[in-house]
């Protein structure tokens, strides 16, 4: 071996079939013993570059193996193939079936169970790769030369894809088509020439590449087919990422029926999936615009949503009888304005079952034509939300809270006779103040403390500051919280001063004259988050279906969970009982009559009325149920203490709230059959709602500040997709359309 010769005989033969990479990881010793071939296919004579990095080591032992995967120093993520083409490729991987190598009986290199192919380094052989041995060095020490072409993407061998003279299409778009469909899955770019109605010729993008096709109409027909093809590439493959190709229709085309099975997968997981199968890696906003083009078709657009809005509040009482939905327009030009819904299960349920206690809030819509949708929800005996009423208008101002509040008063007018004095909870902005006091004018109107809380965090963003602040809204005498106040007042008498600006009557517990059982928030968009948020940047009709779907669904599950509790009570209730019986057992209970009791404890003495259902400790009147001190009261006297609850607290009236059901509402595309004879149906027919003007988007504007760096620098003429001017992008578009 000191002439560095490889001696190649008859019965020793080392295979490298195609499409099948040898892969050496950093410092994998190639074991060949004395008198065995190194042969590349029958009729592919090959070379190989030996460099530094990879030893191959020839020795004299006869073990017939190739020894890898033992000795990781380092992992390269360098991966070369020798396909059909006999060009690198970095995308492809080995085929994971033959991922493992051996010597078989005839001493050939073929697949083995026991030895595992490193996926991250492959050994190409290629045509301008040889053999070289150093004769300074002994063969022992010669390393492998694993050379990285510039190359990212390198076409392969798919006779999915494969393009044949004489091949026939349907039309020309299909032929454009499978021809777009062919460079992307081969890694080249085209450039059209010519595309007309009778012919199309394209040639590879890549300069002084011979690739060229050239496609024809035959007469009479529509039939295009290829009538010359140069198939021979000498470009190597696209050198970037993205690809010319793959233009949105194309990702719409490729992700449509995973999208169909799964509205909800992600413009990110597009890219993911795109990438993985077909090698390329595309921008965020083509895999969200790709995944829109799917969606209007599955949905519809946002101008029929409106259109069709008279026929589905139509649709919505057909189904649902006794529900409220209405549909307004501009008298001028009939541009939307506003709709009102409220399904008849929910009025009922409220006015029956719920407490007196309302929560008014608002989101506003991501959707094309922007808006915002408002909500008045309840709460059930066990705590939860209960959605009254949803009104979608075309912008929130003083006028249109007016005529939602409108429409919330008269529907508690019309279905009850003695309409409930309510507690309602909201941000108390000038337009909701001035709404409620117009149409509930004996209501209990309070500040809901995420409001208020959020104003405070931003003015003084103190973290112990604000949960004093919480504490003294909580505090049920007015001595607690005084105490409260006066703590914050230790800390910054800044705080304190804001504080006692705000009337504490709208937003303190002990000072609130209504009953919130213990709600200090209207938390209606945190605790709807999870959907409605992705519900805002539907098309209207489909953001109200996911509305209706969710709340059927909730009065289903809530419905068919109550009907399994055997408590007397709720289970939220239950707890709060359970709590104050043990707290009552170590009190002392003095009786002055049959209704009046002296309660001692350690933290005082409280006076119980049972007759009046107050304590002195004002825990009884505001939560609806017996504080630790009736509780000791009651049970001195041997009363059932679930007798002295408020009745939204039993497991009778919660089953009550949710006894009705929301049914669902046909397909728009039968709307029409099921209304015929319908005359109210046939008036919504004839009316047209058009999309609103939308106007200036909601929140403050962006300040405009320039960096230093960008002075004097050429600015990028931009484009918006949703007016179609230049200048601004779709986030920040003001225009009305």
């Amino acid at each position: 071996m000191a002439n560095h010769d490889l001696i190649l005989g008859q019965s020793h033969n080392l295979a490298l079939r195609q499409n099948q990479p040898l892969v050496l990881g950093h410092d994998h010793n190639l074991g060949l013993t004395q008198n065995h071939d190194l042969e590349l296919g029958q009729t592919h004579e090959r070379h190989l570059g030996l460099g530094q990095d990879h030893d191959l080591g020839l020795g004299h032992s006869h073990d017939h193996e190739l020894d890898l995967g033992q000795r990781h120093d380092q992992e390269e993520d360098v991966g070369h193939s020798y396909g059909h083409d006999n060009e690198l490729a970095n995308d492809r991987k080995p085929d994971h079936g033959d991922n493992e190598l051996a010597l078989s009986e005839h001493n050939e290199l073929t697949v083995s169970e026991n030895q595992e192919l490193d996926d991250s380094l492959a050994l190409a052989v290629d045509d301008s790769q040889e053999m070289g041995i150093d004769p300074a060095r002994d063969l022992q020490h010669s390393q492998i030369v694993v050379s990285l072409p510039p190359v990212l993407q390198v076409r392969n061998s798919n006779p999915t894809y494969e393009l044949a003279v004489g091949q026939e299409f349907p039309d020309v778009k299909s032929c454009r088509r499978a021809l777009r469909d062919a460079a992307i899955a081969l890694h080249f770019e085209m450039q059209t020439i010519k595309s007309d109605k009778t012919r199309f010729t394209a040639k590879c993008a890549s300069e002084g590449c011979p690739w060229r096709i050239h496609a024809a109409k035959l007469p009479g027909v529509p039939t295009f087919t290829i009538r010359t093809i140069h198939e021979t590439h000498t470009c190597g493959g696209i050198a970037h990422l993205g690809h010319q190709q793959a233009s949105v229709q194309w990702v719409a085309n490729t992700v449509e029926q995973r999208l169909r099975e799964n509205p909800n997968y992600k413009p990110k997981e597009i890219l993911e999936e795109i990438h993985r199968v077909h090698g390329i890696t595309l921008s965020y906003k083509q895999a969200w615009r790709g995944k829109e083009r799917i969606m209007a078709a599955m949905r519809g657009s946002f101008e029929e949503g409106y259109r069709l809005l008279p026929q589905y509040c139509e649709q919505i009482k057909r189904t649902n009888p006794g529900s409220i939905a209405s549909v307004y327009g501009n008298p001028t030009d009939n541009c939307f304005q506003r709709l009102f819904i409220s399904f008849q299960a929910s009025i009922y349920g409220f006015l029956n079952a719920c407490r007196p206690l309302l929560g008014l809030d608002r989101t506003y819509l991501k959707s094309k034509y922007l808006g915002t949708l408002l909500l008045a929800t309840g709460f059930d005996g066990d705590g939860a939300l209960f959605p009254l009423a949803f009104g979608v208008v075309d912008e929130e101002n003083d006028e249109n809270w007016m005529w939602f509040l409108s429409e919330l008063h008269n529907l508690l007018e019309i279905n009850t006779e003695n309409m409930p004095r309510l507690t309602i909870l909201s941000d108390r902005q000038k337009g909701v103040v001035d709404g409620v006091e117009a149409n509930f004018p004996t209501a209990f109107h309070g500040f809901c403390m995420r409001h208020l809380s959020e104003s405070f965090r931003k003015e003084f963003n103190n973290t112990m500051l604000v949960n004093l602040l919480w504490e003294a809204a909580h505090a049920l005498t007015v001595i607690e919280f005084e105490a409260k106040i006066l703590e914050i007042e230790e800390i910054s008498q800044d705080a304190a001063y804001w504080i006692r600006r705000i009337p504490p009557r709208l937003w303190a517990t002990a000072y609130f004259e209504g009953t919130r059982f213990g709600h200090l928030t209207a938390n209606i968009v945190e605790s709807l988050n999870s959907w409605i948020l992705e519900a805002s940047g539907l098309p209207i009709i489909q953001m109200m279906e996911c509305i209706r779907r969710q709340l059927m669904t909730w009065f289903n599950e809530r419905r068919e969970t109550s009907m399994q509790w055997t408590s007397i009570l709720v289970p939220s209730a239950e707890r709060r009982v359970a709590e104050a019986l043990e707290y009552a057992r170590t009190y002392q209970v003095l009786r002055a009559n049959e209704a009046e009791f002296e309660v001692i404890s350690r933290e005082g003495t409280n006076i119980v009325d049972i007759r009046n259902r107050c304590c002195l400790c004002r825990g009884w009147q505001l939560y609806g149920l017996p504080c630790a001190h009736a509780v000791a009261a009651l049970l001195s006297c041997r009363q059932n203490v679930h007798r002295f609850t408020e009745s939204c607290f039993t497991v009778a009236t919660y089953r009550k709230a949710y006894s009705q059901t929301i049914h669902p509402i046909p397909d728009k595309s039968l709307w029409k059959e099921l209304s015929e004879g319908d005359p109210n149906a046939n008036k919504a027919v004839q009316v047209v709602i058009h999309p609103p003007k939308s106007l200036k988007p909601p929140g403050r504007p962006r300040k405009k500040r320039v960096r230093a760096e960008d002075r004097g620098r050429e600015k990028r003429v931009v484009h918006c997709s949703r007016c179609n001017q230049t200048g601004h992008f779709r986030t920040t578009c003001a225009a009305p359309i």
